[in-house]
């Protein structure tokens, strides 16, 4: 019996200084579902399947300081795609499904 309970004792040590060496793998650096405003984890629209409306799309370029957006519409890449101005430039702008928003380049 104690040797039992010794053994016991001694594989939960072993057990805890090995888990503390290896932490838990992590999902992505900065992998957030949707990306608050200026927290763009691409300087690329990320092609993946889109659940913004139209609206939200808008409210995302919006909130990254663009103006008269226009002509928005959703690629084949799940990308919507518009037109839009900021500090008196028009540009091409795009969102997304992670909430990206990038000017054209």
């Amino acid at each position: 019996m104690k040797r039992s309970l010794i053994m016991l004792c001694a594989g939960l040590m072993l057990t805890g200084a090995a888990s503390a060496q290896n932490p838990p793998a992590k999902s992505g650096p900065n992998n957030n579902a949707v990306n608050s405003p200026g927290q763009n984890n691409s300087n690329a629209p990320v092609a993946g399947r889109n659940s913004f409306t139209e609206g939200q799309a808008k409210s995302k370029i919006e909130e990254a300081g663009y103006t008269g957006i226009s002509g928005l519409k959703k690629d084949d890449n799940g990308v919507w795609r518009g037109k839009a101005s900021k500090g008196g430039s028009a540009t091409n702008v795009s969102v997304d499904f992670q909430g990206n928003v990038n000017a054209a380049k």
